[in-house]
């Protein structure tokens, strides 16, 4: 077998601000045949993620190393082995590859790739309810946050795939969930299929003021939980409504990624220690030897109808900018993913 044509979007430059199509770049490369240890993959779905955004700031150091520039980007997808000298894996196989997305085809060693069964659920469920976002909201919730029957739990960020699945989560475990999103569709699939008691459209609000009276009429007893996905005026008006003993799972700050300078923190963070408040950032790898319990409680849920999800869908490798660009203007209703090629050959 010669060399396989694909195409690939490379990063071509550093976004200073919001990212825009002008920083990426889609080229045609040749992948080579697989050597020993190494297979070849065709990229099925492939997901775009906030925290990607982080990966293009080369100045900030974090858990994960930036994308260079002037390369193939890198992030989860669905594949389909094609040919493989991996021993475990097949052709015709279906994985989960954390480094397989933004290439129709890529060469894999079989590192940080699993198996998945399409007839289980759409492939594309693997890089949302079932994978990576899914994951997270298990975590910040059952490791973190820890809900209780008629406790409250706020969510931000609610209509994404990691926000709406916390919600379920919290409702299945008997808290009264209040959630805020960006738009009045948004907020009507929280309530109507998510099953949140409120939705609140953030949009309505002018400043962190207003979305603290909202927030109070929302949840007279306080806030006990917060699950944090946007920053800025959310979480002033969460410290502003936290109730004593409140937890706080810190999993993203999406309003301040494209910020071009650091602004001040939250002026109540005082109300951490007078309420007695938990808040822990974490990252979903810190639990994965816990996957095998993610998905024990997950996967019945899903297959009962007891957690609804929505996706975004764009069609083709092309669109693969459009997608992350749409994550920063609040385009996506649940998990943003592009179908990169059919599931079937």
């Amino acid at each position: 077998m010669s060399a396989t044509k694909s195409k690939a979007v490379f990063l071509t430059s550093y976004p200073a601000g919001m990212p825009g199509h002008e920083h990426f770049e889609t080229r045609e490369i040749d992948v080579a045949k697989p050597g020993e240890g190494e297979m070849l993959c065709r990229t099925v779905w492939m997901s775009v993620d906030p925290y990607m955004r982080g990966r293009m700031r080369p100045d900030v150091k974090s858990y994960i190393p930036p994308f260079s520039l002037d390369a193939p980007l890198e992030g989860g997808a669905v594949s389909e082995v094609i040919e493989s000298n991996v021993p475990g894996f097949e052709a015709g196989d279906y994985i989960v590859d954390f480094l397989g997305g933004w290439k129709e085809y890529y060469i894999s060693k079989g590192e940080r790739t699993q198996k998945v069964d399409p007839n289980l659920a759409p492939l594309s469920a693997y890089l949302g309810v079932l994978g990576m976002p899914g994951m997270t909201a298990w975590a910040g919730v059952t490791q973190i946050l820890k809900p209780q029957e008629g406790e409250t739990l706020f969510v931000s960020g609610a209509a994404g795939a990691v926000g709406s699945v916390v919600c379920q989560l919290g409702k299945a475990k008997g808290a009264r969930v209040i959630a805020s999103a960006g738009s009045k569709e948004k907020c009507e699939w929280l309530e109507k299929e998510a099953g949140v008691d409120v939705a609140l459209n953030y949009k309505d609000y002018k400043n962190a003021s207003e979305l603290t009276k909202a927030l109070a009429e929302a949840a007279p007893k306080g806030v006990n939980c917060y699950f944090e996905n946007v920053g800025g005026m959310h979480l002033e008006a969460a410290l502003n409504c936290i109730a004593l003993g409140g937890r706080i799972a810190l999993c993203g700050m999406i309003a301040v990624y494209n910020n071009k300078e650091a602004e001040p923190g939250p002026p109540n963070l005082v109300n951490l220690i007078g309420r007695g408040v938990m808040a822990r950032g974490f990252i979903v790898s810190e639990y994965m030897d816990k996957a095998m319990e993610f998905a024990a409680e997950v996967a019945p849920l899903l297959a009962q109808g007891k957690i609804k999800y929505q996706e975004s869908v764009y069609d083709g490798i092309d669109k693969a900018p459009d997608a992350f660009v749409g994550l920063f203007k609040g385009e996506n209703l649940g998990k943003a993913v592009v179908r990169v090629g059919p599931d079937k050959q």
